[in-house]
């Protein structure tokens, strides 16, 4: 899902063949074959049939940065949901947490309260995604040794390059693998004034193929140990032609501060720094600090 860099130069893929021929296969054949017909059970001739358990679902632990009300994790637990093929298990922060890199709670309790989802056993907790995958992972919450997949996402906004050292999506994650648990984050190129919440949920759609060839190659222990996939969605994703596997580019933006006003006496200097994904950072330099700016 990232773009070309125009290098015509072949370069060596970081992920298994298996891995890559099976999210390709499962891409080409996004159109559900036609149903075969249904023919009549055998019956033993000894007795009635003997009835099969079904095999248990994989189950997938998901969070989200930006909280347990936002648009993107309601829309990815819908489509995990709606897709039948594991058990979806919801650990996710009560409010937005963007920005938050690696960071933990510390020095104070961390609260889960179990909230409603559809089709998902659900928390909500008072700590970071970080603190939402730990917890998760425990066995507090949920009874199991480690889910087979931690999913972190729809986060609202790209994760590439730089980002990725403040990011709280692609953190949570990086924690699973501090477990040993493969992971997927998952960020949609949010533009301030030209995307919707429906856009959520087409990315949902673009992205479960994928996540089920993920689960497929994690059952049959072919998944690459120690793997993140850092999927990133551009906007307007019904529009979507496919995947692209790339490494992870350099991006870093600008830096910009500017001094700011404040009506409170004070013997700091104040600024405050734009950042297109970050938002706003405020900074207090102290008066000998500011003096040499």
């Amino acid at each position: 899902m990232a773009a070309s860099s125009g290098d015509d130069v072949p370069r060596p893929n970081p992920l298994p063949s298996a891995l890559v021929s099976n999210l390709q296969s499962v891409l080409a054949a996004r159109r559900p074959a036609p149903a075969e017909e249904a023919s009549a059970p055998e019956v033993e001739s000894s007795g009635a049939p003997v009835a099969e358990e079904a095999p248990a679902k994989p189950a997938v632990l998901v969070t989200c940065a930006g909280g347990i009300r936002s648009a993107g994790l309601a829309a990815l637990v819908d489509a995990l949901v709606a897709g039948g093929r594991c058990e979806v298990h919801v650990c996710a922060p009560e409010s937005d947490k963007p920005a938050c890199g690696h960071s933990i709670t510390i020095r104070e309790t961390v609260a889960a309260t179990s909230v409603d989802f559809t089709g998902a056993k659900a928390f909500e907790i008072s700590g970071t995604p970080v603190d939402c995958v730990s917890l998760g992972l425990s066995g507090r919450l949920f009874s199991w040794s480690a889910p087979a997949l931690v999913i972190s996402g729809i986060n609202a906004g790209p994760n590439c390059g730089y980002e990725m050292f403040h990011s709280s999506a692609i953190a949570a994650a990086r924690e699973a693998l501090l477990y040993d648990v493969p992971s997927i984050a998952i960020s949609l190129n949010w533009k301030k004034d030209g995307s919707k919440d429906s856009d959520f949920k087409d990315a949902a759609e673009v992205c479960l193929p994928l996540i089920h060839a993920a689960l497929e190659d994690i059952e049959k222990g072919t998944f690459l140990r120690g793997c993140l996939l850092n999927i990133g969605v551009p906007s307007s994703p019904a529009a979507n032609k496919g995947f692209k596997l790339t490494k992870q580019s350099a991006y870093c933006p600008a830096q910009s501060w500017q001094g700011v006003s404040t009506s409170r006496p004070s013997h700091a200097t104040h600024f405050m720094g734009m950042h297109q994904s970050l938002g706003i950072q405020l900074a207090q330099l102290g008066k000998d600090a500011s003096a040499a700016v």
